[in-house]
């Protein structure tokens, strides 16, 4: 299975009915994530949970680098 794709399943597992977006380059990955499921939490929490998802990624080396942009609906619609 191809990174980017590996990505987006993981992602889609845990959030569901979330906007997500996956950029891959070699071993660098662009991850947005629109979610209700970051309401109340801090951006730490936000990439915390998000690095919980993807760490055996990094650990093996598949994944080097990462952005995470992750958001809330309300955050989003704010920038409109």
């Amino acid at each position: 299975m191809k990174l980017s794709d590996e990505l987006k399943k993981r992602l889609r597992q845990q959030f569901a009915d979330a906007q997500i977006s996956v950029q891959v380059q070699g071993a660098s990955a662009i991850l947005g994530v629109v979610s209700k499921d970051f309401d109340g939490r801090s951006q730490v929490q936000r990439q915390q949970l998000i690095y919980s998802l993807i760490g055996d990624l990094i650990q093996t080396g598949d994944l080097h680098a990462v952005t995470i942009q992750a958001k809330t609906p309300t955050e989003i619609d704010g920038l409109a």
